[in-house]
């Protein structure tokens, strides 16, 4: 299929039909759909549901966090109000959204028993572990399934007969506390994702994905899809010059405006400072990204789409910062602060995962370190830092981390059994540094 003749929204809608024929008509007890970035799994979990109910089905949804449930309902009742929906939570005093009190269709508990009967309950995994029933229910959909460790399916598989999985399996690993060495290439190794161990198992699931990226520009899918994605690519649902950024305010030429203008031209802009070893909370790369927040709020941006005819004011709520650590993150909420700044999201890609913005600022996770481990190579957490915008991506960095990866290939022991993950992180960051270079504003602070 060449670029001329490819219809995103075609391509789109035939993967979601034959996923959903699988799923209300298919035999096998699961169905697996690999999603990339923005790619609509919300929307088809949504749909699926109402499918679902809509055929008489009762069915459960699983989803890993309170808020991911809490957005699952919220969307539910949008698309139909009259629609029964089961909110299963936990007994503390803030365990759900309280805005789901004014929904007139959704019944809250903390116990599964007072909403027996409805076509849709969701709750999160762990809650759901909890829960006893005399008779499974006929489907269950599991949202971020590639988020879920395969011990925690274990403990809810039981309450169902037959799931529809969806998740990103290019996002970070399910998190564990303890190590998983012991139990790595064993087929029930509890720290592997139940994607991972549900395919292990029963490896003739039938498996989807969906094709068409909604989020990421014309100017992101190619890079993203070809460092993180090289063996389910995708394509962006737009084409160049769809979107595009423009300010009211020109630039006064200082490094912050100039990566700026790169990334509103191109999509993509690095902001590169000297080389040097420097501790975790950089400060000269802490203010550098302030900065270019700052710049970002004072320049009066617009951002055109195809989602109206009209501009939309690129607020602070548009905004997002993503780092690898919290204390990272901390030091740029203070940089923020002395800056005036209010309203920008500023958190690690783990809160990250799933959320969209119109542009991102990243403060590379390897930027000034003195060695690359594991931790900070590891794919997921490059490829949420940088797949959360709809317009552009701007990383601030210190200069001389192609050399570090080249200093620290990967040593990760190989154990007998385990899938190897491609690309490794080693080959994702050096994919990605490669395509910044092209668009790197030098800055001196």
């Amino acid at each position: 299929m060449t670029t001329v003749d490819f219809d995103p929204g075609a391509a789109a809608t035939r993967a979601t039909d034959a996923i959903l024929a699988d799923t209300l008509h298919g035999t096998e007890r699961g169905v697996v759909v690999d999603s990339p970035p923005g790619a609509g799994k919300s929307t088809l979990v949504v749909r699926a549901a109402l499918e679902l109910a809509g055929a008489g089905r009762p069915l459960m949804v699983v989803a890993q966090t309170n808020a991911q449930v809490d957005d699952l309902v919220l969307r539910l009742a949008e698309k139909d109000p009259d629609l029964p929906v089961g909110r299963l939570h936990s007994s503390d005093t803030d365990a759900y959204d309280k805005a789901l009190d004014a929904l007139p269709g959704v019944r809250t508990s903390a116990r599964a028993g007072d909403l027996g009967g409805l076509p849709v309950v969701l709750s999160t995994a762990a809650k759901w572990a909890h829960v006893k029933v005399d008779e499974p229910w006929r489907h269950a959909i599991v949202d971020e399934a590639y988020q879920m460790r395969s011990d925690s399916l274990l403990a809810v598989a039981g309450l169902f007969e037959r799931a529809l999985f969806v998740g990103d399996p290019g996002q970070l690993d399910p998190f564990s506390t303890v190590g998983g060495d012991q139990w790595a290439g064993l087929s029930y190794d509890p720290s592997a994702s139940a994607v991972t161990t549900l395919l292990a198992h029963n490896p003739g699931l039938p498996q989807h994905r969906l094709p068409v990226s909604w989020r990421l520009p014309a100017s992101a899918a190619p890079l993203v899809s070809a460092a993180f994605y090289p063996y389910t690519p995708f394509r962006s649902g737009t084409g160049h010059g769809e979107r595009r950024l423009a300010f009211a305010v020109p630039s006064d030429g200082s490094g912050p405006d100039r990566v700026i203008d790169e990334a509103a031209e191109s999509g993509w802009g690095l902001l590169e400072l000297p080389a040097r070893h420097t501790p975790r909370t950089d400060p000269e790369a802490v203010r550098a990204v302030a900065a270019v927040v700052r710049r970002l709020l004072d320049r009066g941006g617009a951002a055109f789409s195809e989602r109206a005819e009209t501009p939309a004011p690129l607020t602070a709520d548009r905004v997002a910062v993503g780092t690898a650590h919290r204390d990272q993150a901390a030091a740029v909420r203070a940089a923020l602060a002395e800056l005036g700044v209010v309203g920008v999201t500023v958190d690690t890609a783990n809160r990250l995962q799933g959320r969209e913005y119109d542009v991102t600022v990243v403060l590379h996770p390897l930027s000034g370190r003195p060695d690359a481990t594991a931790f900070h190579l590891e794919t997921g957490r490059l490829c949420v830092l940088a797949s959360r915008h709809r317009h552009a991506c701007i990383v601030v960095c210190r200069a001389g981390v192609s050399c570090l990866l080249d200093e620290y290939p990967s040593t990760e022991p190989v154990q007998l059994g385990t899938l190897v993950k491609f690309p490794d992180g080693w080959e994702a960051n050096h994919a990605v540094l490669a395509h910044l270079a092209e668009h790197r504003v030098p800055y001196q602070p």
